[in-house]
């Protein structure tokens, strides 16, 4: 086959193609230079490695047991999962789903050592827990802050899957902002989305930043406030107005008719009995759609708002009453303990 040579160097709007016919006759040999993607996946091994060794001594395994089965059948059960100190004085943050039940919890610091551990408080409607581990020498993670995080930033996950001692993934962070529902029902806000791979017995783990600065994977700052109120109160106190309904949707002659704000609302099947709802003469088939003038579009926006502050505190709620738009007062109460 002949082959024709063209020089394609000083002809406009064209690239050059180099042949690889040369490379591949017998007795020549391939380039071994480095590519030019070397020097920046050495820097992000760098990264990763320079996180972890900043935070690992901090990450704990935590071992769980527990009693299940009805109660003349109980049987014995245990359970793994992670967690990472918090504090030089023994404090310990992971998450409720981990420890929930536990009638004991031992925890596998990063040197060997298997002090017990207590439950000072959690909250399951965040998935958040406090412990506290009595030994000395302990290292206390960094803390971030959510509003540094970015999308598409560094993220590491330091953690205990399937029993595994200190194993690290790392991903980038896909999305901030992400809902989740907890154990309990409620909807958690502000979720770190992430491809770093979690598997099961990462739970409680920190998800780290590249400055070796714990972001969570709920966001960091929800973490904190919560946890300081853990170690103070031993959990979060919320409010409540004794309700059970479910979303649904208004009819769009209604929303016109009335004006409202949102276009579904939270049908009540179902009241407390003796609850701040009924006292307010709420009914089983009123519809709210507005709580202390905050629209209410179904059962997770009753619940953002039905925070501390509202105990005690006289507020208006709007509902739909077959054809009627009608406002009472409730006054919550403190949400009972889980």
């Amino acid at each position: 086959m002949k082959t024709v040579n063209v020089d394609l160097s000083s002809q406009p709007g064209l690239v050059p193609v180099v042949s690889l016919d040369d490379q591949f006759k017998p007795g020549a040999t391939l380039s071994t230079e480095p590519t030019s993607d070397g020097p920046l996946l050495d820097a992000y091994s760098q990264a990763v490695i320079r996180a972890v060794d900043q935070v690992g001594p901090s990450v704990v395994k935590i071992e769980v047991r527990k009693k299940a089965g009805p109660p003349h059948m109980t049987r014995d059960s245990s359970g793994s999962g992670s967690g990472f100190i918090i504090s030089p004085d023994g404090l310990v943050l992971t998450n409720s789903h981990v420890v929930h039940g536990a009638d004991r919890i031992e925890l596998i610091l990063r040197d060997g050592r298997r002090p017990d551990a207590h439950l000072i408080g959690e909250d399951p409607d965040t998935d958040l827990a406090v412990l506290r581990v009595y030994a000395p020498n302990l290292t206390a993670a960094r803390l971030g802050e959510s509003k540094t995080i970015r999308v598409g930033q560094l993220a590491i996950a330091i953690g205990n899957p399937y029993g595994f001692e200190c194993t690290v993934t790392a991903g980038v962070v896909s999305a901030l902002g992400r809902s989740f529902r907890s154990n309990s029902g409620r909807l958690m806000d502000n979720i770190i989305q992430t491809d770093a791979a979690l598997n099961p017995g990462n739970s409680g783990g920190p998800l780290v930043n590249s400055r070796g600065e714990v972001i969570f994977a709920i966001a960091i700052d929800t973490a904190k406030y919560v946890a300081g109120w853990l170690v103070k109160d031993g959990r979060i106190r919320r409010s409540y107005i004794g309700v059970g309904g479910q979303n649904t949707k208004l009819h769009r002659r209604v929303v016109r008719f009335f004006n409202l704000p949102v276009e579904t609302g939270l049908l009540v099947l179902n009241l407390e009995p003796g609850s701040p709802a009924g006292r307010a003469e709420l009914r089983e088939g009123d519809v709210i759609v507005e709580f202390d003038g905050h629209p209410i579009a179904g059962i997770d926006d009753l619940h953002k708002f039905l925070t501390e502050s509202q105990i005690g505190k006289r507020s208006m709620l709007t509902v739909i009453r077959h054809i009627e738009k009608v406002t009472l007062v409730v006054v919550p109460e403190e949400s009972p303990r889980h």
